[in-house]
């Protein structure tokens, strides 16, 4: 995407395919520093919606006068799709304590029949727990600090929606899906509710968000293209 035509400091939308292990800060960081080097002043740069470090996909950045409209995008349907690894539980309910596997579980009982049963459960509006390893702040305190500290977190509902909830493959101990949900619903928590209901466990494998309300991961530019068109 070339800078011909832009103005940053007034305002544009960015949509940026993060990659595996990457901060949503790390690329507002990165967006931020390359238009201060080229226009020799600080620009305003802010994200629509966290990524996880083990998440890839679609950000939506603003900058100028268009981070006011953040929170108009923050609140647009998203869509994942990812991997369930079923059978086992860590406590950040993803890879990132892989190392730390808390609980094994039996799988013989489950079968494509009771997965894709299971997915419809969690179709529809209900109250979700997030996970403790997660950017949420409990008394001013971000709850993973906490959580990596070994400290008691206890964590609050939410109100999260499920609009779709599709799966595409069955290899377990792998199950891939599709789901299509509400702001702020973490789809960690999900792997941990879906393993719990298939009377066994399940831990996040992957995840990558494809869309969010109407744009697509088609429509995003890599950060390296972004820093490139610079060039051009």
């Amino acid at each position: 995407m070339p800078i011909t035509g832009r103005n940053y400091d007034e305002g544009e939308i960015l949509f940026i395919d993060k990659p595996y292990k990457w901060t949503s800060f790390d690329i507002v960081n990165k967006v931020k520093k390359k238009l201060k080097h080229v226009y020799e002043k600080n620009i305003k740069v802010g994200h629509a919606g966290t990524l996880d470090p083990l998440a890839s996909g679609l950000m939506i950045i603003c900058t100028g006068k268009f981070t006011k409209r953040i929170e108009e995008f923050q609140g647009l349907v998203k869509e994942y799709t990812g991997e369930f690894y079923i059978g086992a539980t860590t406590p950040s309910y993803d890879l990132e304590t892989i190392a730390d596997i808390d609980n094994n579980y039996e799988v013989g009982h489950i079968t494509e029949d009771l997965v894709k049963s299971t997915a419809l459960k969690f179709k529809g509006s209900f109250e979700q727990i997030p996970p403790t390893f997660s950017a949420k702040k409990i008394d001013g305190k971000r709850a993973y600090k906490m959580a990596r500290k070994g400290e008691d977190v206890i964590m609050r509902s939410n109100a999260v929606t499920i609009n779709e909830f599709f799966i595409l493959r069955q290899e377990l101990p792998i199950v891939e899906f599709k789901i299509s949900c509400s702001k702020g619903t973490y789809i960690r928590s999900i792997a941990r509710d879906f393993g719990k209901e298939l009377n066994s466990g399940a831990y996040l494998n992957s995840l990558r968000r494809t869309k969010i309300g109407d744009y697509h991961i088609n429509d995003a530019m890599t950060i390296e293209d972004f820093c490139m068109s610079f060039e051009e």
